[in-house]
């Protein structure tokens, strides 16, 4: 062997070293990625105002706010659906529109859903105006899993007071409450983190098990007659607890087929609570 080949022979070994030792420490080094700003972080049973910046409100936020106020002049809305992206995403596209008028058109429906909404944002739409003049027979509540942050009592209170001015603003109005959805993707991986944009955030299993404690407490205020509970989760999860990614791809928000899995879990309920205002309705 000549020499500029034993040379060569050498450099790319030591090439080879150089990339392996670089692999292994960029694999056992710790994430340094900072934590997402959260500029609503505030106690959950206090009506806050959404913004996007250090006491800046979010335009979008306020957009959907005034079409929502738009909504209630535009005619009767029969079932109201209240809550976050969950809520707003029926509207995503057109399979989950579809899905959306086949159960509830005939019930005159409104979507009052915001993408990112906490519990105190909801309280900062009623109380600006989102449930007055409206005269719904019922209303569909979903709420809470942006508060992942804050303690199992915390998200209780922000929820409890929605609830409690639902019943004040509309008092003639059933209410079905549903249960906060699971939310990422595997329990048993130890390292998995409920939302992977706040590092300082809960892991998945601990994540769930507050709002699982959260949806216990509100399944106390069912009575039977004019507030109603349901707990859909269950049925997005295998029997080890993995949220099932054809049911919600992003681990979060319900595909199509989670749309259509909600819907037909909510329908018998749904049909018993509008049977009086369905028989008031003239046939065609």
């Amino acid at each position: 062997m000549n020499l500029p080949r034993r040379i060569s022979i050498k450099i790319l070994a030591l090439c080879l070293l150089l990339v392996s030792r670089s692999f292994g420490q960029n694999a056992t080094r710790p994430s340094t990625r900072p934590a997402a700003p959260d500029y609503n972080m505030g106690p959950a049973d206090v009506a806050a105002v959404k913004l996007r910046g250090p006491n800046v409100p979010d335009t979008g936020f306020l957009r959907m706010h005034q079409k929502f106020l738009d909504r209630a002049k535009q005619g009767p809305i029969g079932i109201l659906f209240l809550g976050d992206s969950i809520t707003q995403f029926w509207a995503r596209n057109s399979a989950n529109q579809g899905i959306f008028d086949a159960h509830y058109a005939k019930y005159e429906p409104a979507n009052f859903g915001i993408s990112g909404d906490r519990t105190q944002h909801v309280l900062w739409r009623i109380d600006n105006g989102e449930l007055d003049n409206i005269h719904p027979k019922l209303v569909v509540l979903l709420i809470g899993t942006n508060n992942f942050k804050d303690s199992e009592e915390m998200i209780w209170r922000g929820d409890k007071k929605i609830i409690d001015e639902i019943h004040q603003k509309l008092p003639d109005a059933k209410l079905l409450i549903v249960g906060i959805f699971p939310r990422g993707h595997d329990p048993n991986d130890p390292d998995e983190l409920l939302d992977s944009r706040y590092p300082d955030g809960p892991h998945v299993a601990d994540g769930r098990a507050k709002l699982f404690a959260v949806n216990a407490q509100l399944a106390q205020l069912d009575d039977g007659k004019n507030t109603r509970y349901i707990d859909v989760g269950p049925k997005f999860l295998d029997a080890n607890g993995v949220l099932q990614r054809d049911m919600m791809a992003d681990y979060l928000h319900p595909t199509a087929k989670g749309y259509e899995i909600w819907a037909d879990a909510m329908q018998p309920l749904v049909d018993e609570m509008m049977q009086p205002w369905a028989a008031t309705q003239p046939s065609n």
